[in-house]
């Protein structure tokens, strides 16, 4: 086994709380968020079992979570009262707060404003 991968091999625990294993390395049955989405399923409650750790070069140290296959739950279905909501919470995050129109897209937090808004192109919501 590589020195890098020596370094986060620890399956009983000892060293970092949990077990923890190297990316790519960890036991079947266990799984990350992602892994247990693409299947359907959610942690359901469910603290993590293990842990991956890996060494990046772009971000450092890096740490998934693992969560047990066997005591997942199934996806919750998307009500049509979740589904207005979240529609209405997007809406919102699209509506700028100057000119009040919906510009189709995500209006920057760092801006508060869409950019037509922040250039002083649009003062009024009848563009």
């Amino acid at each position: 086994m590589a020195q890098f991968r020596k370094r986060f091999w620890d399956p009983d625990g000892a060293r970092y709380g949990i077990p923890t294993y190297p990316w790519r390395c960890a036991p079947t049955g266990l799984m990350t968020r992602r892994q247990l989405r693409a299947d359907g399923l959610r942690p359901g409650g469910q603290d993590p079992a293990a842990q991956l750790m890996w060494q990046s070069r772009a971000r450092g140290l890096r740490v998934a979570y693992l969560y047990r296959r066997d005591r997942a739950r199934t996806v919750r279905p998307m009500t049509e009262g979740r589904h207005r909501a979240l529609a209405a919470a997007m809406s919102a995050r699209r509506t700028c707060p100057t000119c009040r129109i919906d510009r189709g897209y995500v209006i920057s937090v760092r801006l508060g404003a869409c950019v037509p808004c922040v250039d002083g192109l649009e003062y009024s919501a009848t563009a």
